[in-house]
């Protein structure tokens, strides 16, 4: 026999006295007289299991053939007892309805707001007024679902309050507002949740797509890096055998030249020394005649003396110590001087062409593109200029005929109608402005370093040096100035103006927004600090308001 087939459903343990009440249950005495017991003040008493109830309190006679069942089976040895695994832990939500030790709960009921065992449970299986129940998940929030203050079920969504409330509710503090059922309210966000998921999963998948193209990039980048590592290290190998080549030549012209100055200049020496000794050897014979004491002999001797040559002229030799080949030294010096020149200019360009290199990301060409990167921008109050008033969340910014109080602070603009941003920016960003003003207007729109505002004089005006580009907006034309360089741009005149940036790659763009997006003066160059945007306003009850792009 199934020991829980005779089992008390309130204790879970073996029937102890048991009986059985009028629906046909059974349990131990004790337990259905404590679950009437706190039945009492409502005088209508129930059955845990199907829920029936009775009135008056049924009378309780122990059942004779249930007993001997229960003492028949107990002589077997088998227990009732559920496993260890069954009963409620300290994370577990606990069945309401079991007495003593408690097991878990499998369900909670929306209804009769209880969570009940797997056993307490079966009765809204089988009773057909508790199959029309909600069943959920084990619960321990349950009582949430109770009005605090009429205590009753909160069936109501008020969504003029955004809360829950019950009927009552409904008929006092709430008359008047807009209310649906609870049920009809979650089929509706159902259905906006089920199309952010839509969004979310479609964004998922988009996203992974991403991450494989940029893994793809990865490997190229890998691969394109090695190359021009190799391809560089090959010319660069190549320029110094060049260079060696030519150091060899030059080592070996000098050497030869040397040779060839040096034979001649030995030959000269070999001549002049041979002429040196037939002289001697003529002196010594003019000497030796010199000394003849007979007349007749001396000028006997005398005629016979050969006639001297004229002596060989060498007016070229000219002595010059170390510097016969100084005229190569400067020639190769030359040649130093003007490698370091190409060296110079050109590693400029080569620096340049590898911080260029940006592969990550195309640059956006459409609105939709654009709008991948919109971000949200805040004015600081920090930087605004006394001239100027910051409203709708520090979004909106507006030129005022007369100066506003605020506190010192050393990142204020003083001289000049400005304002920063809050946010600095360094990645892939986009935002849109919308200029409003009263007949002639005129506006700049700007990026700029963060120190610009510590100059506190004229200097810090945007386009005026390297630190700040901005797009100067009159109520007929286009401007761009960048470090005192002013640049005329074409195109239609609207009140709304988009600006896209590009950090990493140094882009800078600006877009006249209305029906179409058209671009009006793109900027390539390198940022070296992050960036925050800048308003400058000139007109009187002139504004600019960051919109969130659409």
């Amino acid at each position: 026999m199934d020991p829980g087939k005779i089992s008390c459903s309130i204790c879970l343990d073996l029937l102890k006295d048991p009986v059985t009440i009028p629906c046909g249950h059974s349990y131990c005495m004790n337990c259905i007289k404590c679950h009437w017991d706190g039945e009492d003040q409502r005088r209508i008493y129930s059955c845990p299991q199907c829920r029936k109830e009775f009135k008056p309190r049924p009378g309780l006679e122990k059942s004779v053939m249930l007993t001997e069942l229960v003492e028949d089976l107990k002589k077997t040895g088998l227990q009732a007892a559920p496993a260890d695994h069954c009963y409620a832990g300290p994370e577990d939500v606990a069945c309401d309805v079991c007495t003593g030790r408690k097991r878990k709960a499998v369900k909670s009921c929306l209804v009769c707001l209880v969570s009940y065992c797997e056993n307490h449970l079966q009765p809204h299986y089988d009773v057909p007024g508790l199959k029309k129940h909600k069943l959920v998940n084990p619960s321990k929030n349950l009582q949430q679902n109770i009005c605090a203050r009429h205590d009753e079920v909160m069936k109501i969504f008020c969504r003029t309050d955004q809360q829950f409330i019950c009927y009552l509710c409904l008929m006092e503090e709430h008359k008047g507002h807009e209310t649906v059922p609870a049920a009809a309210e979650r089929a509706e966000k159902q259905k906006k949740l089920q199309k952010s998921r839509q969004q979310i999963q479609q964004r998922i998948q988009d996203q992974e797509k991403d991450v494989k193209l940029l893994q793809q990039e990865v490997e190229a980048i890998n691969v394109s890096a090695d190359k021009a590592v190799e391809d560089s290290e090959k010319i660069f190998t190549e320029l110094i055998r060049l260079l060696q080549e030519r150091r060899s030549y030059v080592t070996q012209q000098i050497r030869s030249q040397q040779e060839t100055e040096v034979s001649r200049v030995k030959d000269v020496q070999e001549k002049l020394e041979q002429e040196i000794t037939e002289l001697k050897r003529k002196d010594a014979k003019l000497e030796q005649l010199s000394h003849t004491e007979d007349h007749n002999q001396f000028l006997l001797n005398y005629p016979s003396l050969p006639a001297l040559r004229e002596s060989t002229k060498y007016s070229s030799i000219n002595i010059r110590p170390l510097t016969h080949f100084e005229d190569v030294t400067a020639a190769v010096s030359e040649l130093r001087d003007k490698l370091q020149d190409v060296l110079r200019d050109t590693w400029t360009n080569i620096e340049l062409k590898v911080t260029e290199v940006d592969v990550l990301l195309s640059e956006p060409k459409t609105k939709a593109g654009l709008l991948k990167y919109s971000t949200e921008i805040t004015l600081d109050p920090n930087t605004v200029h006394n001239m100027l008033l910051l409203s709708d969340g520090n979004r909106k910014v507006t030129r005022l005929e007369q100066q506003q109080s605020y506190p010192d602070h050393p990142d204020r603009f003083i001289y000049y109608a400005q304002v920063l941003s809050r946010e600095s920016l360094t990645g892939r960003c986009y935002w849109e402005v919308e200029i409003r003003g009263e007949g002639k207007t005129t506006v700049h729109v700007a990026v700029s370093y963060k120190n610009i505002s510590e100059g506190r004089s004229d200097e810090c005006l945007f386009g005026l040096d390297d630190q700040s580009w901005t797009l100067r907006c009159d109520t007929n034309s286009y401007t761009f100035y960048h470090n005192k360089v002013k640049t005329p741009v074409p195109g239609p005149v609207s009140s709304r103006i988009g600006v896209y940036l590009d950090h990493r790659a140094g882009i800078l763009c600006f877009y006249s927004v209305s029906g179409t997006m058209t671009l009006l003066h793109r900027v390539q160059t390198r940022f070296t600090q992050p960036l925050y945007v800048g308003i400058w306003l000139l007109g009187n009850k002139s504004s600019v308001e960051f919109i969130k792009p659409k």
